[in-house]
């Protein structure tokens, strides 16, 4: 049985506790009452009367602010569903998918700035919402272009339902409680960070996209806002741990990092040294590795246990509540028991398929249970390699994208990078595979070095021959002292790192090459 959808949870706190803070942004609180005047005001715009006769959907090229929050309200308050696109995207992108969509309109932050605008005439109320079906799309995500155009991911109010109501019950998300949201606001993690806390009346503490690395800001809305959970990807941590090693605001009952309950690493791999050092960071939190993709939302996951011994890399965990993940091998032969293959993955939370491609186009990732069972389910090849090991835990060994044939050897760049990783000296690495006439690829590493310390190549190549095999070790290895360029997402950007890449004037750079 469906539960209360989004918007009637936000419009029933709305109405009892209208001065109660919903959003906290650049230091000022927005409160129930506020948000949902604006969302009346966004009706307006976006609203297609009582008939709803226009049902397509709306493009919000979501520049995170509370006004923008308040128009996708508005959207699902009239049953239209949202196309969230990130407002970094060339012109060129932004126009092919709203086009795939089908959008009726696309809303600029200009625009979505005066739909929200106050007026003298200023009257609150809350207005009914279009009854919307557990079929209805409500969510029409993106995901990251790294391999080309964006793909659309539309999803459910059912599945938009089910996933918020699980995030609440899990991480303890009720009225009051205080989520930090570190994700841009057309990200999937949003689901978590911003839908699920105003659906069950907390207050979502934004941070400024402007100043998303600005680590002595991080820890002014950790010291000035009652934060409860937070869920960000490993770069947001890694500031974090940097300011404290540093010192300054640092200490955590000072910074109120002894305040949160629960602490999500998603989004990417973090290395267990820096799992350990934020158990000593946030005091008693409950810390998690969260694993999903856009496509199937959260599918897996593991509370760590820093006392434990290390593990690297770091388990999947458990699968969510109704989930079912099949490890699939390269045969097309399901994997019982121990093995290595591609991850298939079921959810109560997923997409039923891509929105709006070319008649066929990656409509093949989704497909039929490949247990050969008759539910009826649809699966996601998540194009994730997972090892299963003896005692049934679940771990990632890399993409099938990122695997490399080096002299003949197939590589997994992904795999490199997690040993050279675990050296305790590494903050970050990315790795590329360069064609090579004679060896098929070369592997190129880019490696940023801990401040003050003297890493060097050698030093690597030693730790790296006791990892990996004798191909799996770079040919190059590049030591710099500055961060390493990033994608939209946190994640290295190895589209840049590649031998041609330029470094920052006054970097170290050390370079070692095996012909």
């Amino acid at each position: 049985m469906r539960t209360e959808s989004l918007f009637d949870s936000f419009r029933a706190h709305a109405r009892r506790r209208p001065d109660a803070t919903a959003l906290v942004w650049r230091g000022k609180r927005v409160s129930y009452g506020r948000l949902a005047h604006w969302v009346d005001r966004a009706r307006a715009v976006v609203d297609t009367g009582p008939a709803r006769t226009d049902t397509r959907p709306v493009c919000v090229v979501a520049e995170k602010s509370p006004a923008a929050i308040a128009v996708v309200l508005a959207c699902l308050a009239t049953g239209q569903s949202v196309l969230a696109v990130s407002p970094a995207l060339p012109r060129s992108t932004l126009e092919l998918l709203s086009d795939r969509a089908g959008c009726r309109t696309v809303l600029t932050p200009e625009r979505i700035a005066a739909a929200v605008a106050d007026r003298p005439d200023d009257v609150r109320v809350i207005a009914s919402p279009h009854v919307v079906g557990e079929e209805d799309l409500t969510f029409i995500l993106t995901t990251s272009g790294s391999t080309g155009v964006p793909k659309l991911v539309p999803l459910t109010a059912g599945a938009v339902d089910r996933f918020t109501e699980w995030a609440a019950e899990r991480f303890g998300i009720r009225p009051g409680t205080a989520v930090l949201n570190y994700a841009p606001l057309n990200f999937d993690l949003c689901l978590l960070d911003i839908w699920t806390t105003l659906k069950h009346g907390g207050q979502v503490v934004l941070v400024d996209p402007d100043r998303a690395t600005d680590a002595g800001y991080l820890l002014n809305l950790f010291a000035d806002n009652d934060v409860h959970v937070v869920q960000a990807v490993p770069l947001a941590y890694r500031l974090l741990l940097d300011a404290a090693a540093g010192g300054g605001r640092s200490g955590g009952a000072s910074a109120g990092l002894d305040r949160p309950h629960h602490v999500i690493v998603t989004g990417d791999s973090m290395p267990w040294r820096d799992f350990v050092a934020l158990g000593g960071l946030f005091g008693a939190a409950r810390l998690y590795n969260l694993y999903g993709c856009t496509e199937t939302n959260d599918s897996f996951i593991h509370e760590v246990d820093t006392t434990a011994p290390p593990r690297s890399p770091m388990p999947l965990g458990t699968p969510l509540p109704g989930v079912d993940a099949v490890v699939v091998g390269s045969d097309g032969m399901v994997v019982e028991g121990a093995g290595v293959g591609e991850l298939y993955v079921s959810t109560p939370f997923q997409t039923e398929g891509y929105l709006g491609s070319r008649r066929g186009e990656s409509q093949a990732d989704f497909v039929p249970d490949p247990k050969g069972g008759s539910s009826g389910s649809r699966y996601f090849r998540s194009g994730d390699v997972v090892r299963r090991h003896a005692d049934g835990s679940v771990t990632l060994e890399g993409r099938t994208d990122f695997h490399v044939k080096v002299a003949g050897v197939r590589v997994n760049t992904e795999v490199v990078e997690r040993a050279i990783g675990d050296h305790e000296d590494v903050v970050e690495v990315g790795v590329v595979a360069v064609p090579d006439a004679l060896a098929g690829h070369r592997l190129h590493a880019v490696v940023r070095r801990r401040a003050g310390t003297r890493l060097n190549t050698l030093v690597l190549r030693r730790h790296c021959a006791q990892r990996l095999s004798r191909d799996a070790v770079p040919a190059v290895i590049h030591i710099v002292d500055d961060p390493l360029p990033r994608t939209s997402t946190g994640k290295v950007d190895r589209k840049r790192i590649g031998p041609a890449a330029r470094f920052p004037e006054g970097a170290a750079e050390h370079e070692s090459e095996f012909v």
